[in-house]
């Protein structure tokens, strides 16, 4: 991962900063409750003193830590070591760290089911704690992934492009998100704030998707030296061109030899203030703050595999209305939410 002048890797960098962020996340972003079973897994690719401190925060507000570390597995959603799938089945929360993540691998299926809240902040450090939960201000942030999301399905269908090359279409799933704007109950998976999406049909994704600031996984990939162009027809990538960084990764994505794996499985949109450039850590290059994010390989369908790419400056409409233009969003409502969270610029 980047250092900053060698900083980051101090025990100390940002250690008053971190205290207070795990706090955040524990009593705004996933409260925790006097005496539930709290499960933070790290593997030894992600950063323990998140883990530590996360651990720390939830004994203080009365719940009880159990803080997990084990080897990196080769790829993400493969099954982990049989404790912390042990482990998961007891929880009440599960705060992963984990770079390899453990989201729609069997033991994050078998928490759910038994009840548990899965919190992915894959492959999460010090800096970026810091910059995306402990420095933004929650409401706004969720105020405008509601915003969005209902925005979105409004629209019978969507359009993207970029200055990279993308102009994709899809068609809107009107039915939506049933659990989007509830608080639900039972297990569930949680991710960082700084997104929304719609509910699309995966079949109607057409066009072209060119992918210029990140993909994870592959492990080999992350920050992206040249833009990777995929063809995508009928929801299904038929074609990746670019240059070394694209057969790579075509190469690791046929390799599965499964037809889910090369369906387009979401859409999202990324606008966490505290990022405002790709990294190669997939968690915040997602939210880099007005980008857009797709999902490839369907899980639920059976893709033995899920990989993300981001998509940088987009220019966004719904229906015939643009609320994006070049990265910057241009729909009053939504400019008046930037202002709240004082992104800079609006």
């Amino acid at each position: 991962m980047p250092l900053m002048l060698g900083n980051e890797a101090r025990d100390d960098f940002y250690a008053i900063e971190l205290t207070a962020a795990a706090h955040k996340l524990v009593t705004e972003i996933r409260p925790i409750r006097a005496g539930q079973q709290v499960l933070i897994s790290v593997d030894t690719a992600g950063d323990s003193r998140v883990a530590r401190a996360t651990a720390g925060a939830v004994h203080a507000v009365g719940g009880v830590p159990t803080l997990v570390t084990y080897p990196t597995l080769p790829e993400p959603m493969q099954e982990p070591p049989r404790p912390l799938g042990q482990a998961a089945l007891g929880a009440d929360v599960w705060f992963d760290f984990a770079v390899a993540y453990q989201l729609y691998s069997p033991a994050f299926e078998a928490a759910v089911r038994q009840g548990c809240i899965y919190v992915c902040l894959t492959g999460m450090d010090v800096d970026m704690m810091v910059r995306t939960i402990g420095r933004v201000a929650t409401k706004p942030l969720d105020e405008m992934a509601r915003t969005l999301y209902r925005m979105s399905q409004a629209a019978d269908a969507i359009r993207l492009t970029s200055p990279a090359g993308t102009d994709l279409r899809m068609t809107v799933d009107t039915s939506g998100d049933p659990y989007f704007d509830e608080e639900r109950t039972g297990g569930f998976a949680q991710m960082l704030g700084g997104q929304s999406w719609p509910v699309v049909v995966r079949e109607s994704f057409e066009g072209v998707l060119v992918y210029d600031g990140a993909i994870w996984p592959p492990a080999a990939l992350g920050l992206l030296r040249a833009p990777v162009r995929l063809t995508i027809d009928g929801g299904h990538v038929v074609r990746i061109e670019g240059g070394p960084e694209a057969t790579l990764y075509e190469r690791w994505l046929r390799s599965f030899e499964h037809p889910a794996a090369t369906l387009m499985d979401h859409a999202c949109y990324g606008f966490n203030p505290g990022v405002t450039r790709p990294s190669g850590r997939i968690l915040e290059d997602e939210r880099v703050f007005g980008c857009m994010q797709f999902g490839i390989g369907a899980a639920a369908l059976g893709s033995p595999t899920h990989s993300d790419g981001v998509v940088l400056n987009p220019s966004v409409w719904f229906d015939q209305a643009c609320v994006e233009d070049a990265g910057r969003y241009v729909d009053p409502e939504l400019v008046r939410l930037c202002r709240a969270m004082g992104v800079e610029g609006y």
